[in-house]
């Protein structure tokens, strides 16, 4: 092997490098012409472009810190690599779960390390600080100012007045020098526009007593880790020592837990504490800076908890990183995350950003970050979204945008997870599920429990027919233009839809194309990646059921601490539920198989071909509760859409007579976005699983 020095320690050690006809090509070859300048396209934010929110240049020495430059592989490279990546889980290959490390991929599919270093030089010549060149090549952690990146990348950074939110913002797409393009993909962020969590919570109530305005029945059953169990079918694993000993699960965040007692305690109070392997660890990988525990310490000690709920004897990682003037924590902690010399074999990332709002390198950004994960073992499950198919309007009552999905979520590396709800109350079989008393762990469920698809909002068709007796969701007299539906006029509903770009946000966005194995029931030849990839229960208090948690931090809003349990109850619904217990099953996969698994989404599809056929199981469809087939891994969700109200001129928004639209496929008929029905759909994927089934099913 021969060994190359490069121009500094601090970016890179005198490395290995592959022999000769293996090492990279050079791509820049040309000379830095600061004159010849090309657009990196697709890196600005809509809000910058209209002037309305346009408060003025920021000072120059504004200190942006942590920018991340994301690099690209040649053409030649990337598509070895992806055929490396596509080999890992095909049984068939000598490469079969011949997993890599963060160095091995910069080594052999990497950029040309003279390249990387022409790079850095550069940055460097410009007065930016190299913080670190991530070991895969395709990334460079760097630190500046305002000043040095007018000057560097001829973009100038404001301050925006968002809806009375202060931002900042480069008001162009960056501009490099032509001779660096080859190699340049863009910077992730310049700005402070980030994404957000996955989970929603609401003010305690009792068991005794859970009506609240809005909700359809005052039958509330509350759900539990001993009801997750029950549900589904986790106990035959237990009882086999099938745990998640020896495993860890990163759980990936921007905030720290507020601590780790809250996690201590809701394992003793819910029956967990008997599972002595498990631990708890805060750490901050890379060394990024400590966030401590912000707002978001809701969302990460329902990743903890609930991660731990379905694989007890697990280790669980809060791997947490502060975000900077420009770079979300979110994105700082995976990158550092996934370059780790031995990164976790599982990371839950319970997060949600709109794909169309991403802009092009950070799209880029987390691509390449999860198809790492993917090279090295590493299973990823991430949140599919909380506002149906309408990912870009979090916030919003209404859509506007159109159709989108979580970028997180969907490049073909990880497995993204949508959300169900229970069917029981709608199918008036409360009692036929739910014991009138719980047992010593809180829980009260007595099988698995009929689903459908999460959909809280006056769009769903089956809160407008449990309410009105009809179906409709539209026009004058459709549920969301009548006044028993004004209470669910908002967008809460489980995430999912093709990987399309709205033309509205302008910001680069390129669909991700349809990965191979992604081929069964009822996806359609759409040629684009599809979310989501499975689903578990996800839903709110509409229906009467909803996730117990416990939180101390006394400046969440909940008014309830963990020490008021049993009596009154905090809790918490969204997908970033379903992703970290579809991350603890997938710790028991590991564990029986004695081996890390990487991307599940091969394995998933091929079971469920497996299962669905041609035609569909109905056996497993999911509507038919306690009488669903013993061997099924996925229980097929039938019932239901996750169509949400819109409001013209929002893309895709069916609008009859001026009247309130709602979220659709067709511009000249209803037609929702989207229904469930067999196989797979776009409102749950595959379906939720049988834990106990899919662990068998596994291939050894």
């Amino acid at each position: 092997m021969r060994r190359l020095c490069t121009i500094a320690a601090v970016i890179f050690s005198c490395a290995a490098i592959a022999p000769a006809g293996q090492s990279a090509a050079h791509q820049l070859t040309g000379a830095l012409d600061e004159t010849h300048l090309v657009t990196l396209s697709g890196n600005t934010r809509a809000e910058a472009l209209d002037q309305v929110n346009d408060r003025g240049i920021v000072a120059d020495s504004r200190p942006l810190q942590h920018m991340i430059l994301v690099l690209k592989r040649s053409p030649a490279r990337e598509a070895a690599f992806e055929r490396m990546v596509s080999q890992l889980t095909d049984r068939t290959s000598p490469n079969y779960h011949r997993w890599l490390n963060a160095r091995e991929i910069g080594d052999r599919f990497g950029p040309a390390p003279e390249d990387v270093a022409t790079v850095t030089r550069w940055l460097g010549a410009n007065g930016f600080s190299i913080n670190r060149v991530y070991p895969s090549r395709v990334a460079i952690d760097f630190s500046g100012d305002a000043g040095k990146v007018r000057k560097a990348f001829h973009t100038e950074i404001h301050v925006l007045d968002v809806h009375g939110r202060s931002h900042i913002s480069n008001m162009s797409d960056p501009r490099i020098p032509a001779a660096l393009v080859p190699t340049i993909k863009g910077i992730a962020s310049l700005n402070d526009f980030y994404g957000h969590s996955s989970v929603h919570g609401g003010p305690a109530y009792s068991v005794a007593d859970c009506t609240a305005t809005g909700e359809l029945s005052s039958n509330c059953y509350v759900v539990t880790p001993s009801d997750v169990a029950t549900i589904y079918d986790f106990n035959p694993l237990f009882s086999s020592q099938i745990t998640g000993t020896g495993e860890t699960i990163a759980v990936v965040e921007d905030s720290d837990i507020y601590s780790a007692n809250d996690w201590t305690m809701f394992r003793s109070l819910f029956g967990l504490s008997g599972y002595t392997d498990a631990s708890i660890s805060q750490v901050q990988p890379g060394n990024c800076n400590d966030p401590g525990a912000n707002g978001d310490d809701f969302e990460a000690i329902i990743d903890a908890q609930y991660s731990s709920a379905a694989a007890p004897d697990a280790n669980i990682e809060v791997a947490s990183c502060a975000s900077s003037q420009t770079t979300w924590g979110l994105t700082i902690a995976v990158e550092n995350l996934v370059n780790e010399s031995s990164p976790p074999p599982i990371i839950n990332a319970s997060y949600i950003w709109c794909q169309s709002a991403m802009g092009s390198a950070n799209n880029q950004a987390y691509y390449d970050a999860w198809q790492q994960a993917a090279a090295e073992g590493v299973s990823v499950f991430v949140s599919a979204g909380d506002e149906g198919s309408a990912t870009c309007d979090y916030g919003n009552s209404e859509a506007y945008y159109g159709i989108n999905v979580n970028g997180i979520a969907s490049p073909p590396y990880e497995a993204a997870v949508g959300g169900t709800d229970f069917a029981d109350t709608y199918l008036h079989q409360n009692a036929t599920y739910w014991s009138a008393t719980s047992n010593a762990d809180y829980g009260s469920a007595l099988s698995y429990v009929p689903e459908m698809t999460w959909n809280d909002s006056c769009g769903s068709s089956i809160i407008a027919r449990f309410v009105t007796g009809s179906n409709n969701t539209y026009g004058a007299n459709g549920f969301c233009n009548v006044a028993s539906g004004q209470d669910y006029i908002n967008t809460l509903a489980g995430g999912g839809g093709p990987s399309i770009c709205s033309a509205l946000w302008q910001n680069g966005c390129e669909p991700y194309p349809k990965p191979s194995w992604q081929i069964v029931l009822g996806n359609p030849t759409d040629s684009v990646r599809d979310l989501p990839d499975v689903a578990m229960f996800s839903g709110g208090q509409s229906w009467g059921h909803a996730y117990i948690f416990c939180l101390s931090d006394p400046n969440q809003d909940f008014g309830i601490t963990c020490s008021d349990f049993p009596n009154q109850w905090d809790y918490a619904f969204g997908t970033s539920l379903s992703a970290p217990l579809m991350a603890g099953i997938q710790a028991l996969v590991d564990q029986s198989t004695g081996a890390a698994q990487g991307n599940p989404d091969p394995t998933l599809y091929s079971l469920a071909n497996a299962e669905f056929g041609a035609s569909g199981e109905r056996s497993c469809y999911a509507f038919r509760g306690n009488r669903v087939g013993k061997n099924c891994v996925f229980h097929d969700v039938t019932l239901g859409d996750t169509a949400v109200p819109c409001y013209s001129p929002s893309p895709n928004c069916f609008v009859r007579r001026g009247a309130r639209g709602v979220l659709s496929t067709s511009t000249t008929q209803y037609n929702a976005a989207f229904r469930a029905g067999p196989g797979w759909d776009f409102a749950t994927g595959l379906g939720s699983v049988d834990a106990a089934n899919l662990v068998r099913a596994w291939p050894r």
